[in-house]
């Protein structure tokens, strides 16, 4: 069952034969692996040479990149004796570590390299129901333990179990004896696919699909029409979009000829891209990318180069490349001395690992515009000596050429911050600047090779955290001091110059459009509290970046929606923790093509509009909305926890995140024993006052009686995102990667307040 194209492919036939390649670990640890790919060209086998028959496998799907040459740290440790051409990454989805390998010659790796962008781009490719039928397989091949291709009833039992179905026997006979085509009480594969289908018959998609047919068993072109313009709310050409629905979901031919949807190709489009809860409309990138770069929040990222938490953490280059991955526009570099002259970066005075301060300019000039064009933001954190900021300087300089921007754009004094259209491309710094940009730009700031950074000027990042942690350090002594700062690191800042906040009145009346002010998560608190709408003003001029205390020494993150909700831009998570911030986080940025940039909305951009989060109603072009969501389904959850033989009793609660008056949660009741496929029909109400502002989150959680819930997937949107009617939400995993095929299945109305 080869899909088509493998037969003929020169690499994957090799990949198919198998290979000998080093798996490295560590500059001493350096071992050969036999790596073969299984002939379901999906799965990738490999065993050490005398480890007895102990292999591993991963899944072709597991795999997010490949990445050639030296470009991990382990690979570069190892430089001097392998070449690049031999050597390359697999990367893993979610947080598992990377697989760094040397082959035997460069055409070898070249052969795995481009045998596994094929196979990756293939599984991209395939359509809904061929992934799913792919999943069905591989639970197959999971259970079917003698690897005969067969299963008896008792296995397929068992597989139930592990796929998260727990189900009346009497039902499950019937349905195998069914499937059980060659009536030799075993299924093979496919008969196993027929059987696992009538096991998911959707009766809730059913109940739909004929309220709207006319005769029970099709959806004519009208039919169709009147449940796209009475149910999912769609505007637009009608006619135009059941055409296309059809012709793109249908899979009979002989439906097509008739212009109708069965039963079959109604359940594709609702499974779909189209049917899903995100407004694929609002998925490329479709605001105004014009504005002032004060109007738009900036995907952030704090202490990024630490992989797990801040005070013993391992530092990594690998932190740069999977935050520009994820579409972060804005990175965290801690600079300090280091030996040889070389500045390093790491989590100072802490047990965190150390990095060459190049190493990261470089990985960060090699992957800042994969993913978006837009600017990236490099946030120095300067703890250096003069000498080792001039060496800063120079590798900013070497390793980012043209992108690095180093003045402004006409070469002009500005009167404003420009655009991340204007800024595409580029490079900037943010971090302390001698005098002021205007001062540069005539030629004014003093030639001299270092001057001091004023009192004033402190450095922005440090505050009161930070002196309580640090305050039985050195360092906290020269905080109070003057830094000296070396001119030419100096002329690399432009429209980011980092300032010390003192008031939003001493701001209104003397800060400049390019300084950028930064407070803990407590600071910025404790200002949206008390002056909301002059937060909301002072971030409609200028930047402002918010980090997490200094206290969350396990790298925890603090709720983004608040600092949101004051307008704060540059809004810093620790993109290595996986939870609830992170979640909005990846929720907020998934539109607008994940370009990392995402317009505020008019509101708090217009200085005269006076916008205050803790008093919403008071704003002009006050229209609050209810939602409402009627949470219908849920199919193939995944297992919480594969030892037990436990199956998950699943509850979907629905979370609000916006303005204090917004923020909400409601759940619907668990239901015993159904991880497969629990029906709910609970409805939860929301009225939303300022519906600009608000994120939607789903968690479904195993309801435990005694103890806390465990999480099983989770999904976020902007509420402006989300289309009506019914609708599938495709479930992610706690690290924010997809688990098909879970889903939920709801209703949604967004409605004015009466």
């Amino acid at each position: 069952p080869h899909p088509s194209g493998i037969r003929g492919d020169d690499n994957l036939q090799s990949m198919l034969v198998g290979t000998i390649m080093r798996k490295i670990k560590s500059r001493t640890w350096k071992k050969q692996r036999y790596f073969k790919l299984q002939d379901d060209c999906m799965t990738i086998w490999y065993k050490s040479k005398k480890a007895g028959n102990t292999h591993s496998t991963f899944s072709v799907s597991d795999v997010e990149a490949i990445r050639e040459g030296h470009q991990s740290e382990v690979l570069l440790s190892i430089a001097d004796e392998f070449p690049a051409d031999r050597c390359f990454t697999l990367v893993f989805h979610g947080r598992r570590g990377n697989l760094d390998l040397v082959a035997e010659s460069a055409e070898e790796a070249q052969s795995w390299i481009r045998g596994m962008r094929k196979l990756i781009e293939n599984l991209e490719n395939m359509g809904e129901r061929e992934k799913l039928d792919q999943w069905i397989s591989d639970w197959f091949k999971k259970a079917d333990k003698n690897n005969d291709g067969r299963m008896n009833f008792k296995e397929v039992r068992d597989l139930l179990k592990m796929m998260n179905v727990d189900m009346n026997e009497h039902h499950a006979h019937r349905l195998f004896t069914m499937a059980d085509k060659s009536q030799s009480g075993m299924l093979e594969d496919d008969e196993f696919v027929l059987f696992y289908k009538m096991l998911t018959q959707r009766e809730d998609v059913l109940r739909v699909f004929q309220e709207y047919s006319g005769d029970g068993q099709k959806l004519s072109q009208r039919d169709l029409e009147d449940f796209l313009r009475e149910e999912q709310l769609e505007g637009g050409d009608i006619q135009q979009l059941a055409k296309q629905l059809t012709e793109c979901y249908e899979p009979s031919d002989t439906a097509k000829l008739l212009k109708a949807m069965t039963f079959d190709g109604f359940l594709m489009y609702l499974g779909s891209a189209e049917g899903s809860i995100f407004n694929p409309k609002w998925r490329g990138v479709f605001q105004d990318m014009s504005q002032p770069l004060c109007h738009y929040f900036i995907s952030s990222s704090h202490n990024t180069y630490l992989m797990e938490d801040q005070l013993r953490g391992h530092s990594s280059v690998e932190g740069y490349i999977r935050a520009l991955s994820r579409g972060c526009r804005c990175v965290e570099v801690d600079c300090w001395d280091g030996a040889n002259g070389e500045p390093i970066v790491y989590h100072g005075h802490t047990f965190t690992s150390k990095i060459l301060f190049k190493d990261v300019v470089n990985a960060v000039n090699n992957y800042a515009f994969k993913v978006s064009k837009y600017p990236v933001i490099l946030s120095i954190e300067n703890h250096c000596g003069v000498e080792q900021q001039r060496v800063m300087a120079q590798h900013l300089n070497r390793i980012l050429g043209d992108k690095l921007l180093k003045s402004t754009l006409d070469g002009k004094a500005p009167i404003g911050l420009p655009s991340p259209e204007d800024l595409k491309g580029k490079i900037l710094l943010k971090a302390k600047k001698i005098g002021s940009l205007e001062d540069s730009i005539n030629g004014m700031v003093e030639d001299s090779q270092t001057a001091e950074v004023s009192e004033e000027d402190e450095v922005a990042e440090i505050d009161d955290d930070n002196l309580h942690r640090e305050s039985d350090s050195p360092q906290c002594l020269n905080i109070l001091s003057k830094q000296r700062l070396s001119k030419e690191l100096s002329d690399c800042v432009v429209y980011c110059k980092s300032v010390h906040f003192s008031s939003f009145k001493h701001s209104r009346i003397h800060s400049k459009f390019y300084e950028v002010a930064s407070f803990t998560e407590s600071k910025a608190r404790k200002h949206l509290r008390e002056a909301g709408a002059d937060f909301v003003y002072h971030n409609s001029r200028q930047l402002t970046r918010v980090y997490p205390s200094g206290f969350r020494t396990d790298s925890s993150n603090f709720n983004p929606q608040e600092m949101w909700n004051a307008g704060c831009q540059i809004v810093a998570l620790n993109f290595q923790t996986a939870g609830e911030g992170m979640d909005l986080n990846d929720g907020l940025f998934h539109q607008n093509g994940s370009c990392g940039y995402v317009l505020k909305p008019s509101f708090m951009r217009e200085a005269e509009k006076r916008f205050d989060p803790e008093a919403p109603q008071k704003r002009d072009g006050y229209l609050p909305v209810v939602l409402t969501v009627q949470v219908i389904s849920g199919q193939q959850l995944p297992k919480v926890n594969i030892k037990e033989d436990s199956i998950v009793d699943p509850l979907v609660r629905v979370e609000i995140h916006g303005v204090p008056m917004d923020q909400a949660k409601q759940e619907t009741r668990h239901i015993e024993n159904n991880g497969f496929n629990p029906v709910w029909y609970d409805t939860l109400r929301f009225t939303i006052h300022t519906p600009e502002l608000a994120l939607v989150r789903f968690v479904v959680e195993d309801y435990e009686k005694t103890s806390k819930n465990d999480f099983v997937g989770q999904y976020v949107l902007p509420l402006r995102c989300m289309q009506q009617g019914y609708r599938h939400i495709h479930l992610l995993s706690k690290d924010g990667t997809s688990i098909p095929p879970s889903s939920l299945f709801v209703h949604i109305r967004i409605t004015d307040l009466e």
